[in-house]
């Protein structure tokens, strides 16, 4: 290798090479064999931009390097080429001329001597051309002599250099990008050189020189006009003076060959008109000619060159308007149409139908989903009707564009199909449902899009006085006129409570189920015996249909049956009720004959099942079910037996009507309006699943439009209500594991870790399940997780959730108070009972599933006692979760956690309702460092569907990644105390 003295030659030569990325590149080498690395360092040393070479590819051939300058490299590095100590740089005759061109380059950059090339455009590409200014032909005479020169080395590339750098240039600002290439991009599908043919016209187009004509021109559209002489559409030239705003149309006199403006009435003619302007239009008419023949299809036969005007049928006026104009617009000519085009393309073809004045009167009274309503049909486009007879006319002409009392409306073909199949197949036979007339008036804003046969026609229904006003009772409550309440109710009704009565009433009338969904505590049981006794009044009266000769059903959860009875003992004593239940109830043929006198039958959601046979033989009045998410699961058996119960009205009452899924919403109104809400695989497809994967506002705001007219939901704390309830403090109380409970934790959530990662999905999400169920028992207490029910081993000290508990509830006796525990395992409950009753020495009574009829009624009455000395109720969150009242109590605590705020809302609500005079106080125990801390802060930190429509249940966890649930049930030992 040549070792480098002071004041040694080096000798440097390139090329130019081939374009690489699409950009042009200049490479240097040295024929001095000089190490790659040695030799940036030597010419690069001083040259910041490409930070000193480092930025610069280098390709090794054998033992020669290569230097691959970019475009913006080579002119940077080249047009300062500087010394370099020690080293005498000779450069190659080609390197020379390079140099000489990049500092003549750089300049002519920087004084902007360039503009976009006219020839490269014709060819479709973006290129530029070195214009010098007069007083620099020395500097324009060098630069030809540099590319001469360069030609002569055989480096034709060169020419190019110029492209390359201000494409890059251009590419890196955007605005200057945009503005140059607008005209490529938007004619990139044209011919070229047949649309811009003259390039002062172009570059006038572009922006690069300044238009002095006087005027601008362009290619006008004429509407037939009989008052004006004109009997077809035409195409003429048409003029704007630059100090005007309108466009006039010209007319040509071939024999003249001057030009005339089109409108006689303007009183224009030759002599008014500029002379000077006869040859420019003439010019300028010409010019565009020929991109208008370029760019529209057939042109020649619409448009006589002599009499510079064209006539287009209707057809051709269809495309010309929907398709050419585009094409010439977005080639940069100017098109002049009708002033009504905008507004008259905006039109949409709609279907019309005026309900017939009788329905919803007393003569033709509306009753229920299905009921059959004949519509008047006619068509409409803007503000234009057509009758059936002049549509089928215009669609067998294949009419496009009509002119009708005075007002033009275009005809679009595939719509023109749509409406003549629907009309042929459907027509006035097409029977429309008050389902039909509610989906329209209320889940698409007045108006929908009814599918027939996979076609679309916009529908808009008329409706008269009665159902305009029934549909304007529907969306708001608050129009309902409250009638009087029943004499026959021995209670006062709050006013929110009157307004409950008369909505159902209101829906009752017209055959429409109900939701009955106000917040726990604020009186739906009341509102339902209102309800019936009203209905009681009438029939007594003889002012109701004969369906009210039958007796309503009440179905519920047994653990309610007897507060339901004393209920009505209470309020309603005038009622008859009638109780299924227990192994004495009636199951036999007599069984309509045992209810015939009944007002009121309540049965549970169990017999309902077993006793399906009986229940479905008669027609009921009213069949209401309480807590009616226990039918929210749509393919259960209980479910599709409550569901074949005939009735004229159907209520369901529950404060959750969404507790975990959205298809739980759709089996409860499936219940109340069957069909209401489509089939379930459209509803699940179409609004529960977009809703739960994308949670979009507008989707859940369309899904409460939809169900808002059947469900009636106030909350306690509503100022409308005026409750006037005390306070609900809820608080969340975290306690350690112990090292007994957190080592078996850890062995459980290492055993699942290692388990998950080989299971098909099925059963990960079976592991998944089971271990959370057994941690969640083994942070309340280890024998819950190891099946063990003898005594020693439910001692308190093994639990530190069990011990925290005790000494709140000690606390809350000490106090004179009450208070609920919640559990999920009735294990759990059986044990904290025998605790609690051994170290309260009082009697703590344990609610569950297992408990009879009468042994529950007695609990609650009871513990509801003031002067009984029970402080402590236990009750499973299944059983004790909905439908009680124990307000005697102001403690409330869930000593293990659900993880789904409605159920445990639900639970809360039977201290906290109308009735509860203390504040209560809502402790929720947590284990500190487990899943249920973690699971806790997901929940409060995640923007739950149910604040909006529904909520979530456990089942989401299943879903998380490996990852995520590593993080989740993994122990946090900083945490961990004994």
């Amino acid at each position: 290798m040549t070792q480098i003295s002071k004041l040694q030659r080096l000798h440097i030569s390139g090329f130019w090479g081939k374009e690489v990325d699409d950009q042009a590149s200049v490479i240097i080498y040295s024929t001095d064999r000089i190490a790659g690395m040695k030799l940036r360092n030597l010419l690069f040393a001083w040259h910041q931009s490409s930070w000193y070479g480092t930025e610069i590819t280098i390709s090794q051939v054998g033992e020669q390097a290569y230097f691959h300058l970019t475009a913006v490299q080579a002119l940077d590095f080249l047009s300062d080429v500087r010394a370099i100590s020690m080293v005498d740089i000779v450069w190659s005759e080609q390197m020379e001329t390079l140099i000489q061109m990049a500092k003549l380059l750089r300049e002519i950059l920087v004084e902007g001597w360039f503009e976009p090339s006219w020839s490269k455009f014709r060819q479709q590409q973006i290129g530029f051309d070195v214009t010098f200014p007069e007083q620099h032909t020395s500097k324009k005479q060098q630069w030809q002599q540099l590319l001469l020169a360069a030609e002569q080395h055989g480096n034709g590339a060169v020419s190019h250099w110029i492209d390359v750098v201000l494409q890059q240039l251009i590419r890196e600002n955007e605005a200057v990008h945009r503005a140059y290439t607008h005209v490529v991009s938007n004619t990139s599908d044209m011919k070229l050189s047949e649309v811009y043919t003259d390039e002062q016209d172009w570059k006038i187009a572009i922006g690069l020189e300044q238009d002095t004509t006087p005027f601008r021109l362009a290619l006008h559209l004429l509407e037939p006009d009989r008052d004006e002489g004109r009997t077809e559409w035409q195409v003429v030239p048409s003029i704007q003076p630059l100090d005007e705003t309108l466009w006039y149309p010209l007319h040509y006199d071939a024999e003249t060959k001057e030009w005339f403006f089109f409108y006689d009435e303007l009183q224009w003619n030759n002599e008014q008109l500029p002379e000077q302007w006869q040859s420019f239009i003439t010019e300028r008419v010409e010019k565009e000619e020929q991109k208008w023949s370029a760019l529209l299809s057939d042109w020649s036969s619409k448009y006589n060159e002599q009499q510079k005007s064209g006539t287009l049928n209707e057809i051709e006026v269809w495309h010309f308007l929907h398709e050419e104009s585009i094409r010439l617009v977005e080639a940069g000519c100017s098109v002049v149409l009708p002033a009504w085009w905008n507004e008259v393309q905006k039109q949409k073809m709609e279907l019309q139908g005026k309900v017939k004045d009788q329905y919803g009167t007393i003569a033709e009274p509306l009753v229920g989903l299905s009921q059959i309503v004949q519509f008047d049909w006619q068509l409409a486009i803007g503000n234009v009707q057509l009758t059936e007879e002049q549509f089928l006319q215009l669609a067998a002409q294949k009419r496009r564009l009509v002119q009708i009392g005075g007002q033009w409306i275009h005809l679009d073909p595939n719509q023109m199909e749509q409406v003549r199949d629907w009309l042929k197949k459907v027509g006035k036979r097409k029977q429309y449902t008050f389902r039909d007339m509610l989906e329209i008036h209320l889940h698409a804003n007045d108006s929908f899009q009814l599918e027939e046969e996979h076609q679309t026609i916009a529908i808009e229904l008329e409706m008269n006085e009665h159902l305009q006003q029934i549909m304007n009772q529907l969306k708001n409550i608050a129009t309902l006129p409250i009638p009087e309440v029943s004499t026959m109710l021995q209670g006062e009704l709050r006013p929110y409570q009157q307004q409950g009565m008369a909505w159902l009433l209101f829906l009752r009338k017209y055959g429409l189920g109900a939701v009955l969904a106000d917040d726990m505590g604020l009186g739906k049981t009341i509102q339902f015996i209102a309800y019936l006794t009203h209905i009681k009044q009438a029939k007594t009266m003889g002012t109701v249909s004969e369906v009210s000769r039958y007796p309503s059903l009440l179905i519920c959860p047994t653990s309610v049956i007897g507060n339901w009875e004393r209920e009505l003992a209470h309020f309603a004593p005038n009622l008859n009720v009638i109780v299924h239940y227990g192994n004495k109830r009636i199951k036999d043929e007599s069984f309509y004959r045992s209810v015939a006198d009944a007002d009121l039958v309540i049965t549970s959601y169990s017999l309902a099942l077993l006793d399906h046979e009986q229940l479905q033989t008669i027609q009921w009045d009213a069949l209401c079910l309480d807590e009616a998410q226990n039918i929210k699961n749509t393919y259960a058996k209980g479910t599709v037996a409550i569901k074949k119960i005939m009735a004229h009205h159907r209520i369901a009452m529950t404060g959750t009507p969404m507790e975990n899924r959205l298809t739980e919403l759709w089996s409860i109104y499936d219940f109340i309006n069957p069909g209401y809400l489509g089939s379930f695989t459209k509803f699940r497809n179409l609004v529960v699943n977009p809703i739960e994967k994308t949670r979009d506002t507008q989707l859940i705001t369309n899904l409460q439009r939809w169900v808002q007219p059947f469900m009636l939901r106030r909350v306690k704390k509503d100022p409308a209500i005026q409750l006037a309830l005390p306070d609900k403090v809820e608080s969340k109380v975290f306690i350690t594991l112990t090292e007994e409970q957190a080592a078996i934790y850890e062995s459980i959530v290492n055993d699942m870790l290692h388990k998950i990662e080989t299971l098909d999905p099925m059963k990960r999400r079976g592991l998944v399940l089971s271990s959370l169920s057994r941690l969640k028992q083994l942070c309340s207490h280890p024998s819950l997780y190891l099946k063990d029910q003898s005594k020693q081993m439910w001692q308190e000290k093994r639990s530190n959730k069990m011990m925290r508990l005790l000494e709140m509830v000690d606390e809350v006796a000490a106090k004179g108070e009450r208070c609920l525990i919640f559990t999920q395992y009735v294990e759990m409950g059986e044990q904290l009972q025998k605790i609690l009753q051994r170290r309260l020495k009082l009697d703590v009574p344990y609610l569950y599933g297992g408990v009879a009829k009468e042994k529950r009624d007695e609990m609650i009455a009871q513990f509801q006692d003031q002067s009984s000395t029970c402080c402590a109720f236990v009750l499973s969150l299944k059983a004790g979760g909905t439908g009680l009242n124990l307000t005697a109590a102001n403690h409330v605590f869930h000593f293990d956690r659900w993880w789904n705020p409605a159920v445990e809302n639900q639970a809360t609500d039977r201290a906290y309702r109308i009735g509860q005079s203390k504040d209560v106080q809502v402790h929720k125990l947590i284990a500190l460092g487990t899943l249920e801390e973690k699971i806790d802060a997901m929940i409060d930190s995640k923007q739950l569907l149910n604040d909006q429509v529904v909520s979530q249940s456990e089942l989401w966890l299943t879903e998380l990644s490996t990852e995520q649930l590593q993080d989740v049930f993994m122990l946090r030992q900083s945490w961990l105390k004994g």
